[in-house]
């Protein structure tokens, strides 16, 4: 049974994390996000995330094959942040689209239906969420998620990739506050850049994904 259960291992290990490609042109969402812009967040942070996820998992992997000790709580505090960076710029590139084609406007269908029995209307929760973009503390995120336990949405203020996260909730839509996702457009301006984010929003993709919860 041994070699069986080391045969797994080593399968299980050659699974690692991959950058998702965008799913539009670099320039596809200026003027609101520039391609310089757009490209240096995808290409280098992001791959910052998914590049350090693997090393995390790297030294676990090597730490249990030569019987090693590691700093666990530190390294999966690391591997925490750095798998929280990628799950969430992954949801984050397809919750754009460009303007006027598929991005921008209202959202529609269900998830319409169910922002204005939450908050009474679009207009209300377009606030929420923009103060919740502006005011979340250092780097983070805003997040619009669901509770299948009380069947509703609600806003997310995460900080970092992994701090003040509802544990189970289905992430609908998210927009990145980091600064390295406006600095070159917008330098520390981040409320000129939530403003901008408004006219790129895939509401179909959103739509979409509350559909198939």
């Amino acid at each position: 049974m041994m070699p069986m259960t080391g045969q797994k291992m080593e399968s299980a290990s050659q699974k690692k994390y991959e950058l998702p490609p965008l799913p539009y042109a670099p320039d596809a969402l200026e003027p609101h996000i520039s391609r310089e812009q757009l490209s240096l967040h995808h290409d280098k942070h992001h791959q910052a995330y998914v590049t350090g996820a693997n090393a995390d998992l790297e030294k676990l992997e090597k730490a249990r094959q030569e019987g090693t000790e590691v700093d666990m709580k530190a390294l999966l505090k690391d591997l925490s942040f750095n798998i929280g960076g990628h799950i969430l710029h992954t949801r984050f590139w397809p919750s754009m689209a460009p303007a006027g084609k598929g991005g921008g406007g209202t959202p529609g269908g269900a998830l319409a239906d169910r922002i204005d029995r939450e908050w009474g209307s679009f207009d209300r929760f377009k606030a929420e969420f923009t103060k919740a973009a502006a005011s979340a503390e250092g780097s983070g995120w805003a997040a619009l998620a669901y509770c299948t336990m009380t069947d509703r949405p609600m806003i997310m203020q995460i900080e970092k990739h992994n701090t003040n996260v509802y544990p189970t909730f289905q992430i609908l839509m998210v927009l990145d506050v980091w600064e390295h996702a406006y600095y070159i457009d917008y330098r520390n301006n981040r409320g000129q850049f939530i403003d901008a984010f408004w006219n790129v929003v895939n509401w179909d993709a959103v739509n979409k994904r509350f559909e198939n919860l």
